[in-house]
């Protein structure tokens, strides 16, 4: 067997300086451990593979180093570190809360933190996932850590901070651990390969960072899987073959043929990332993603928060220059839209195809625009060089207008009207020759048709008061197996009744009116949508001897108790109660 080791244990850190991403709870414990300001208890918190385990280990290690360094390092060479490195240190306990999670394992923690530390100053005890200990184990920890022996330190450590009882956080001195940033994974990620020797494309490590999700350990973990030990190279095709990830180029291409208005290529190009294997829902997320990081490549402010490589951001910024801010942000709502769709989607390959052409629709508007303006400043240098300025002004006001439009929602359509009556009169008419169409005026007119449409066609189906029983049952079913207990209790209580298209509910509380009416929309779209008709109506009624027995005002409910117990009306006379208090 080969003495091969992971890089995530190989190239763990050993000195507060390796620690990858996370200056700043170093610099705060340097500093702490320099003045000698150690709090007894530590609370490290944050994603899986951010440094939460390894900083603990580093800051037991420091504190009980005998020849503490003037950089504050521990020197390796004394018995407490020695024996660390070794894993044998008798003053540095690790636990796993996971799998000692019991009242009893923490009595016997308890009972071990009294013993002092044989080899240095301090007993440290590091609790790993301490989330997955019991309540009666938190109780029966916390006079423990409030006031532990001068000598023992407690460190514990969680990825769900919030799974932690309060009293326990309010003992402890939290850090908060941050996911690493892809810049940094991928400058640690060079550093692995050119000490192993591996040739990397630095788009190859941008990819594995963005996969890892922040976490160092997740992206090592990656390195290792894919890189070959008798090839020793990791190139960009490799990476995104074994990861599964859709090329960029591919998302690329696609804008480039939505801009062109090329239908037939879309459609082309859509069918080949379908029948690669790829996820339809996987695409138009990832497309999604392509068009927001082409939104921050247009402005010079936001470049930073575009994570990639040199040579493909170059290509972001190339075809930013191609989009307007229009149509990327009314891309982003289709995709947005396609997304939360999907899953309810028969058809779902059809509802992509439909996104993508409506984009191009946009894109062919888009490049219209951009040439009927072109011919008209070009008309306009030939007449008269002084109306460019003109001109370059009025361009820029209507892109303002645009980017105000797609700052509304879609469904809240622009008054057109409104907008013109602001424009003085020979803006307007400069508006007019150089644009006959507004792309807000086409999508708000195809809502206005949907909504027409939707309000004209109403399905009238007749329904017999057995097949309306049949399918109240089946919608008490469903709401049980949701967990809606009380809901379905209400209705398998109460006996439906049909009169032509409402139907009537005899209820006995109040408590049940009103779980109907909290579940009122939910019914009626159920059995409007089972039943074929849109007419259908609920009514409930409440049973008028049930109405008058209720006892309402304090005397009302004591003569109530009389009526049951009149040896309560004695004890009112004798002790002179006054019921209305």
């Amino acid at each position: 067997m080969s003495d091969f080791i992971v890089s995530a244990r190989k190239y763990r850190p050993t000195t507060f300086a390796d620690v990858v991403g996370q200056s700043a709870i170093t610099n705060t414990l340097l500093k702490s451990i320099k003045d000698n300001h150690l709090a007894h208890s530590f609370l490290f918190c944050g994603p899986r593979g951010v440094g939460k385990t390894t900083c603990a280990r580093i800051l037991a290690k420091t504190i009980n180093c005998e020849k503490i360094s003037e950089n504050i390092t521990a020197c390796d060479s004394c018995e407490s570190c020695k024996s660390f490195n070794e894993h044998h240190s008798f003053n540095i306990h690790e636990l796993d809360a996971a799998s000692n999670n019991s009242v009893d394992d923490i009595r016997i923690l308890v009972d071990q933190v009294r013993f002092a530390p044989q080899v240095g100053e301090f007993s440290i005890y590091i609790i790993d996932e301490v989330h997955m200990l019991s309540s009666s184990a938190f109780n029966a920890f916390l006079k423990t850590l409030e006031e532990p022996p001068k000598h023992a330190i407690f460190i514990l450590a969680t990825t769900e901070k919030h799974k932690i009882i309060p009293t326990i956080l309010s003992r402890c001195q939290i850090f908060d651990f941050k996911s690493i940033s892809i810049n940094d994974i991928v400058s640690h990620l060079e550093y692995v390969a050119k000490s192993e020797e591996i040739s990397t494309e630095k788009d190859a490590l941008h990819i594995i960072a963005q996969k890892s999700g922040g976490s160092l350990r997740d992206s090592l973990s990656i390195f290792d899987r894919l890189v070959d030990p008798s090839d020793l190279t990791l190139t960009y095709k490799s990476v995104i073959e074994n990861l599964n990830i859709l090329d960029h180029d591919y998302y690329l291409k696609i804008t480039s043929q939505i801009l062109d208005n090329d239908v037939s290529s879309v459609m082309l190009t859509i069918n080949e990332i379908l029948s690669n294997g790829f996820d339809a829902h996987q695409f138009i997320m990832g497309l999604s993603s392509h068009f927001r990081d082409l939104l921050v490549s247009k402005d010079s402010n936001t470049i930073i928060l575009l994570d990639k490589g040199e040579e493909l951001q170059n290509k972001y910024l190339t075809q930013s220059e191609q989009c307007n801010l229009s149509f990327l942000i009314k891309s982003l709502r289709i995709c947005n839209k396609c997304d939360l769709e999907y899953r309810a989607s028969k058809n779902q390959r059809l509802l992509v195809e439909l996104s993508l052409l409506k984009m191009a629709t946009l894109g062919q508007f888009v490049a219209e625009k951009k040439n009927s303006n072109q011919q008209i400043i070009d008309s306009s240098k030939k007449e008269n060089p002084a109306n460019i300025q003109k001109l370059e002004i009025e361009e820029k006001s209507k892109v303002n207008i645009l980017t105000k439009e797609d700052s509304e929602e879609t469904n809240s359509p622009v008054n057109e009207e409104k907008i013109e009556e602001n424009i003085k009169p020979s803006e307007k008419k400069d508006k007019k020759i150089r644009s006959r169409f507004s792309l807000s005026d086409i999508l708000d007119g195809e809502q206005k048709k949907e909504n027409k449409d939707a309000k004209t066609i109403k399905k009238s189906e007749e329904f017999s008061e057995e097949k309306m029983i049949e399918i109240w049952k089946g919608f008490s079913e469903k709401v049980k197996e949701e967990g809606k207990t009380n809901l379905y209790i209400t209705l398998t209580s109460v006996l439906p009744t049909l009169s032509e298209t409402t139907i009537h509910l005899k209820i006995s509380n109040y408590t049940q009116q009103k779980i109907l009416d909290e579940n009122k929309i939910e019914l009626l779209n159920y059995l409007r949508t089972n039943l074929q008709n849109d007419f259908i109506k609920v009514k409930t009624e409440m049973s008028e001897q049930i109405k008058s027995d209720i006892p309402y005002t304090p005397k009302d409910k004591f003569n109530k108790m009389v009526e049951e117990n009149p040896s309560l009306k004695i004890l009112q006379q004798k002790l002179g109660l006054d019921p209305e208090y």
